[in-house]
């Protein structure tokens, strides 16, 4: 380690040993940089919960072929979107059988706990140390620049530190001076882990081997809020969750455990998880905010990675990915501020300038209307026309002696009378607009 005023100081301390950490680490350790994480759980992944699912590209990354000794448990071909009514829902699949190949992974359903634990041990292999159960309490600040971080023993100094300690970053507060996180701008994450055998998620899900599936819910008993929900099969568990607004649990003074409750009774839902036994419950605040929420990623010796930044993408239910990515481009940014010896804001500026030219930020600016504007229209696109595509396919398909002209006429008359014809056509434009924000801008 290098001397500087009688201390030790090392090339890198990490606050956190989420997929951001890690990846940082692993990132740095490989070009030989003497790295320290700080974990404050027993163990990296104790403390974690996500949906379910690392995508390949990304985790290969960092992990070149993890698929052959990481802790997966299946790789997914499918993916389906079901738009649930009170009792009724409409679903829609896209099935890739290329997605069983290897060299065309798409993604990987995981549990946290152990894939966390198996890309510290990475880490730890290629020269990181990890310190376990140990909390981050505040950055060192010197002369206006981060010097490293302090802990309840002891202090680490650093060249440079990565602050990776997840959506409620006590590091963040403090560097960056951020305000609590609004409540429209972080959404709270619940699931279950349900027990089945490997061989009636096979049935159930229509899938072979160690095939799995995705499903993205609307709707159900999140109609008219601004939440999603979500399926995931395990080897042999499968993973039912949702995640929603801090916000609308507020106003609609809701239980997010009580939503959970209904989604699994759902007609829908129900038989893919009938008799399944309780393994796990677990909740978790998620960064909703996106782009426009996001906090200054740099400073004088420190930079802020994964969801302490809010680097969210949660259209598409993508965090882990990110995490890693930035995680990655933070360390490749400090190995070019080492090369320099310089570890001021303006060299590691690089690293936003990485996430910018990376699909990272590209995506989140793409959709940074999106959140704002289904919180400002959730009763109508998330309640009434959900709603109306499930009545109107429980028409479609029906055969019950009347005339399916007789129908479609009924339906759009009905429609009309509880969405006036310039109220469809303002939500027609609204929605014109968010598409063209999202693909021309």
């Amino acid at each position: 380690m290098a001397q500087n005023t009688n201390r030790e100081v090392v090339d890198a301390v990490i606050a956190g040993a989420g997929p951001a950490g890690i990846s940082a680490a692993i990132t740095l350790a490989r070009a030989g940089k003497e790295v320290v994480v700080l974990e404050r759980g027993d163990y990296p992944g104790a403390k974690n919960m996500f949906g379910g699912a690392i995508y390949a590209q990304p985790a290969a990354e960092i992990f070149p072929e993890f698929w052959k000794t990481a802790p997966v448990e299946r790789y997914n071909v499918e993916h389906r979107y079901a738009l649930l009514g009170d009792k009724d829902g409409t679903t829609i699949s896209y099935r890739n059988g290329e997605h069983s190949k290897e060299g065309h992974y798409n993604s990987f359903t995981v549990i946290r706990a152990k894939w966390d634990r198996w890309c510290a041990e990475q880490a730890e292999a290629a020269g990181a140390f990890i310190v376990p159960e140990t909390l981050v309490e505040s950055l060192i600040i010197e002369d206006g620049k981060v010097v490293g971080v302090k802990t309840e023993q002891e202090e680490f100094y650093a060249k440079v530190t990565i602050v990776a300690d997840g959506v409620n970053s006590l590091l963040a507060k403090q560097a960056w001076d951020r305000p609590e996180i609004k409540p429209e701008n972080v959404a709270l994450g619940i699931k279950e882990v349900i027990s089945l055998p490997k061989e009636k998620i096979q049935d159930r899900f229509n899938l072979e081997g160690d095939a799995g599936v995705i499903y993205t819910i609307l709707g159900g008993p999140m109609q008219g809020i601004v939440g999603l929900g979500y399926v995931y099969t395990n080897l042999d568990s499968v993973v039912v969750g949702l995640g929603v607004s801090l916000e609308d649990l507020k106003h609609k003074k809701t239980k997010p455990y009580e939503l959970l409750n209904e989604l699994k009774k759902h007609p829908t839902i129900k038989p893919l998880i009938n008799g399944g036994e309780l393994l796990e419950y677990s909740a978790h605040l998620i960064p909703e905010g996106g782009f426009k929420a996001m906090p200054t990623l740099y400073k004088d010796g420190v930079m802020i990675v994964g969801d302490a930044a809010m680097l969210v993408n949660n259209v598409h239910w993508e965090g882990t990915n990110l995490a890693m990515m930035s995680g990655k481009f933070a360390a490749e940014t400090a190995l070019q501020a080492y090369d320099k010896e310089d570890y001021s804001a303006n060299m590691l500026s690089l690293y936003q300038k990485k996430l910018e030219e990376s699909f990272v930020l590209k995506d989140l600016k793409s959709y940074k209307n999106v959140m704002g504007f289904l919180e400002d229209n959730s009763k109508v696109f998330l309640g009434f026309y959900p709603s109306k595509i499930n009545e109107f396919m429980n028409q479609f398909t029906a055969v019950d002696g009347v005339p399916k002209k007789t129908k479609y006429r009924q339906f759009i008359g009905d429609v009309i009378k509880q969405r006036s014809i310039p109220q469809i056509m303002s939500d027609g434009i609204k929605f014109a607009n968010l598409a063209g924000g999202i693909l021309l801008k």
